[in-house]
């Protein structure tokens, strides 16, 4: 059945190839005709500059990898998948039979299914799209692949976003970034969706590490791949916007005590944007564990009550010792819906006020109304305006006067998901 599935859907894929020769387009990106996104025509000249730290750190990581390869992709996935369900049975033995967790892993999938017509859209583009490369090694652990999703204009050095993905810190995976990636990347934005071992593979130490070494991949090797290593800026959500700002603040405190193993430097992002997380592991052990997340396995993701403080960034910034090492940090955006019942959006507030006091550059941006899912999935889904893609276009884009101006006269994306499935898929929502 599944071999079926892929034989159509290569000769629908190779039918919208011919078809779009016949007719004259096939100039025209194959995720666009999906997504009805514009795309960028600029002849911007191409800027030479390099950073001297992504050159002084060059030899520090391997060298990108070009090409797809469908075998590999294959023999990739075969692997992930028995990876996968080994951990689940293991996984299990940690939940044990619970009413909290089982009836929100059964709304998980009622959710999915309601967003499945969008969902199949993006994964079409995801898998067929030629500005999508896939699975980019990284690092040396089963789960150290990141995917970019690359502008169809070529022209000129292009800003770049790392993205963290959510997951609870148990189901994280590279591909949830595929619709922001894809989003982006149609306003000449290149995107870097890092996966990340979870739990059980690996606990809060592992994740961190991870995502560190995706950071130091993409700010040593993006210029290969046209991005700007001038302009690098680091994004998570949820359980990503904590591992992400450990990692961040983790480089920080090297840089403060001149530590020389170092592959990446915090002076090479440009702003970091937390979307939905939580930066006080103390705050949300009682919460999550009301929520399904049992505080025993919570306690293990974290490696303990003991680790909550070097696991909880907002507890570090506080630390006087730390004063030198928040200061090197980037400008901080911080968005949340108030309507969060996930991670409440206290978590930013507060979070945002000691890093304001600490001596950060930090803003807090709130959504009324909004939950966990609706920044991130339901309003992307539900297209036309999106308030929060356009606030961190516009950051991204500051000073680019050119590329402002083609922000300004984008057209309305097209809506991948009928609103009474959107509104359905809110109600049901686990998150």
């Amino acid at each position: 059945m599944a071999s079926e599935t892929d034989r159509l859907l290569r000769q629908s894929s190779s039918s919208a190839a011919e078809d779009m020769a016949e007719n004259g387009d096939a100039s025209k990106p194959f995720l666009c005709r999906f997504l009805s996104y514009p795309v960028a025509n600029t002849n911007t000249s191409s800027h030479k500059r390099r950073r001297r730290l992504a050159e002084k750190f060059a030899s520090a990581a391997p060298r990108p990898r070009r090409q797809q390869s469908f075998s590999r992709d294959i023999g990739h996935a075969a692997k992930e998948t028995y990876l996968i369900t080994s951990l689940s049975f293991t996984l299990l033995r940690y939940l044990g039979v619970g009413y909290r967790w089982m009836t929100r892993l059964l709304a998980l999938g009622c959710y999915a299914m309601l967003l499945m017509p969008g969902f199949l859209q993006v994964a079409i583009c995801y898998f067929f799209s030629s500005q999508v490369q896939r699975s980019i090694v990284y690092g040396d652990q089963p789960r150290n692949r990141l995917d970019l999703y690359l502008p169809a204009n070529s022209d000129g050095k292009k800003p770049v976003v790392v993205f963290v993905t959510g997951g609870a810190w148990i189901i994280g995976y590279k591909a949830w970034g595929s619709l922001l990636g894809l989003q982006l990347a149609e306003r000449d934005i290149i995107v870097a969706c890092v996966d990340y071992r979870n739990f059980p593979q690996g606990t809060i130490s592992d994740m961190v590490k991870d995502a560190s070494q995706g950071i130091s991949y993409v700010c040593n090797n993006i210029a290969d791949y046209g991005g700007d290593p001038n302009r690098i800026y680091l994004m998570g959500q949820s359980a990503g916007a904590h591992i992400s700002a450990c990692a961040l603040l983790d480089q920080a405190i090297k840089e403060a005590k001149k530590e020389e193993s170092i592959s990446w430097s915090v002076s090479q992002i440009k702003a970091y944007f937390g979307l939905s997380g939580g930066y006080n592991l103390f705050n949300l052990v009682d919460h999550f564990d009301n929520r399904g997340l049992y505080r025993s396995i919570f306690l293990s993701i974290m490696e303990g009550e003991e680790s909550l403080h070097q696991f909880s960034p907002e507890v570090r910034v506080n630390d006087p010792s730390n004063r030198n090492a928040v200061s090197l940090l980037p400008p901080i955006t911080l968005f949340h819906g108030t309507a969060d019942y996930s991670i409440p959006s206290d978590a930013s507030k507060v979070f945002a006020d000691t890093l304001q006091k600490a001596g950060a550059k930090a803003d807090l941006i709130l959504y009324d109304g909004k939950t966990h899912t609706d920044l991130f999935l339901q309003d992307p889904l539900r297209g036309g305006k999106d308030e929060l893609f356009d606030q961190l276009v516009s950051v991204i884009h500051a000073g680019d006067t050119e590329a402002l101006e083609k922000d300004a006269i984008a057209p309305p994306r097209r809506r991948l998901v009928p609103e009474l499935l959107l509104k359905l898929a809110r109600c049901i929502s686990p998150f």
